[in-house]
């Protein structure tokens, strides 16, 4: 009989474990806890019922991932193969996995903001006094029919 397929979402509970084998092959072990809840009818609102505990074993590269994606407390989804159940735990090799962006964001590689953007912002200079004298005509001044107009009101 094929190990039969569940699909999990949990907490997880405690640090990520990582070991590699003699051949050099990542295997990452965390604790995750699911709490299934149910609608209580008569006080109209959700109820949490006995928490699950299972123990999750992570292979190579998804080991490797999930060592450093995971901490202490973060939703996670699950989907993997029961390989046991024993002292009240069931045992999961997790074939994939993913974290929940029911209770928060996730940033990837791709789509993290570059380190340019994070650069403190220089404030731009600021602006100089006008002078109270007028610029005299000439290069890079106003030309002469300009001042004669201005100091004859335009006229």
């Amino acid at each position: 009989m094929a190990p039969s397929v569940t699909h999990v979402t949990g907490i997880v509970a405690g640090g990520v474990e990582v070991r590699f084998t003699q051949d050099g092959i990542a295997v990452c072990r965390f604790r995750l806890t699911e709490t299934p809840t149910q609608w209580d009818a008569t006080a109209q609102k959700w109820r949490d019922l006995e928490p699950i505990p299972y123990i999750c074993t992570a292979w190579r590269d998804l080991a490797s991932n999930a060592a450093e994606s995971l901490v202490d407390g973060v939703n996670v989804l699950v989907r993997g193969r029961i390989t046991g159940v024993k002292d009240d735990s069931i045992y999961l090799s997790i074939d994939d996995l993913g974290i929940s962006l029911r209770r928060r964001i996730a940033y990837t590689e791709t789509s993290l903001p570059s380190p340019i953007a994070a650069r403190p912002v220089t404030a731009p200079p600021a602006p100089q006094p006008a002078a109270a004298s007028r610029p005299a005509t000439g290069p890079g001044g106003p030309p002469a029919w300009w001042e004669q107009k201005r100091s004859a009101n335009w006229s």
